[in-house]
């Protein structure tokens, strides 16, 4: 009976070591892991984890309120509500910011827009108006960055000035305006219209009633002539001036109230070039 019970003993001994049959260079690299700190590590990253989880899904609480600010007199609250509305039904965390914000661009009346989040559950949004700068042809308004923000409204401030041109050509009108305002208003002048063709001319009004043809080419240089005669020629007389055509080779042509069109440089029976 002892003899059996000792072989028992040595075939459980066998079962049981896990490195019996193993390479003894495999058993000994095997047993040299810092099994102790592994688990240890692996159980603080667990941890850990179930933390952050958990603590975002006790933050991620859903959004309580919506606190707009800003001076503005054109955008509603009702428009930014409806704008945010597919939004706001997401958490405080995972609410899109960023989505949020190109939303409320698309509103007409929208510069900018800013959003950040107010802990514990809300959203403050800060809306930028856009500033119409010019009309743009009967129902449009320009910002002054040249961009056409709206195209419809029904009461355009009469006090801007009214450009026009081929549909696509709002910025480059704009900037050709702002361009000739800024050296009209070192004179004490100002223009009122600008006007760009289908064919690429150009016409201008100015406040005292002036008109300017401008004409499709050499505009520069036709440009530093008008400045040259306002300041020569019809400063002086500027009421009794109907029109300043520039469309001609080296000078220009005055059109006055009451008399005929006369020259007043270069060219009698010189032809007015596009």
């Amino acid at each position: 009976m002892s003899v059996k019970g000792k072989q028992n003993r040595k075939r459980r001994t066998k079962r049981e070591n896990p490195f019996g049959t193993w390479p003894a260079t495999l058993r000994q690299e095997w047993q040299r892991i810092p099994w102790v700190r592994l688990v240890t590590i692996c159980t603080v990253g667990a941890i850990s984890a179930l933390v952050y989880v958990t603590t975002l899904w006790l933050m991620n609480r859903p959004i309580r309120a919506v606190v707009i600010d800003g001076a503005f007199a054109r955008v509603s609250a009702i428009q930014v509500e409806d704008a945010l509305s597919p939004h706001v039904q997401a958490g405080f965390l995972s609410a899109d910011l960023k989505a949020m914000r190109g939303q409320l661009k698309e509103l007409s009346w929208v510069a900018n827009a800013t959003l950040r989040r107010r802990w514990p559950g809300t959203i403050e949004v800060r809306i930028e108006e856009q500033s119409p700068a010019a009309r743009w042809k009967d129902t449009g308004l320009l910002n002054l960055d040249g961009e056409l923000f709206v195209d419809d409204v029904t009461h355009a401030p009469a006090e801007l000035p009214l450009l026009s041109g081929p549909g696509g050509s709002e910025r480059r009108v704009a900037e050709m305006y702002f361009r000739v305002q800024k050296r009209l208003e070192r004179r004490g002048m100002a223009a009122t219209a600008l006007r760009l063709d289908e064919r690429g001319a150009w016409e201008l009004l100015l406040s005292s009633g002036i008109r300017v043809r401008l004409g499709a080419r050499k505009i520069e240089s036709r440009l530093d002539r008008l400045f040259e005669a306002l300041d020569k020629v019809v400063v002086a007389r500027a009421e009794d001036v109907d029109y300043i055509d520039m469309r001609y080779t080296n000078g220009f042509a005055i059109g006055w109230k009451n008399q005929a069109s006369m020259n007043a440089k270069a060219g009698d029976g010189e032809d007015a070039h596009v």
